[in-house]
């Protein structure tokens, strides 16, 4: 199995403790669709959206296991879509959590920084959300 990740996930500490294992990555870009923060959080969305591009990080070998708990992590504001996406100049099938549509009101205008992510959220992301507390401490 291949997942794409563009946000949270992209950091392999956050990821591996989420799925529950380690999984080989590469950087991947997925077109057609936009990044945007999620108001209030640490995180963001992504939705489709001709003529824009999403950077992020491809998984590749993952088990059922690590993606149920993914799923769980992600919870219902997203849902798993198949996607195609260059990486290493090969055009790739693989999946990513899309925001669905009766949910794209949690998403600000705002593009996601993932830099900035690194420098200032994600200290708090570990720190206030739920999900990573919980499936961090898990097995």
């Amino acid at each position: 199995m291949k997942l794409f990740t563009y946000g949270s996930l992209m950091d392999t500490d956050i990821f591996t403790l989420v799925a529950g294992e380690e999984a080989v990555c590469a950087a991947a870009t997925l077109n057609g669709y936009r990044r945007l923060a999620v108001a209030g959080e640490d995180y963001p969305g992504m939705i489709e959206a001709e003529g824009h591009c999403v950077e992020g990080q491809l998984y590749s070998g993952l088990s059922a296991t690590a993606l149920a708990r993914l799923d769980e992590f992600e919870g219902e504001c997203y849902r798993r879509e198949v996607v195609s996406l260059i990486c290493d100049g090969e055009s790739i099938a693989a999946e990513a959590y899309v925001v669905r549509p009766q949910f794209h009101g949690i998403l600000a205008e705002a593009e996601w920084d993932w830099a900035h992510f690194q420098r200032e959220g994600k200290a708090r992301f570990q720190q206030r959300y739920v999900g990573f507390n919980r499936h961090s401490q898990a097995d």
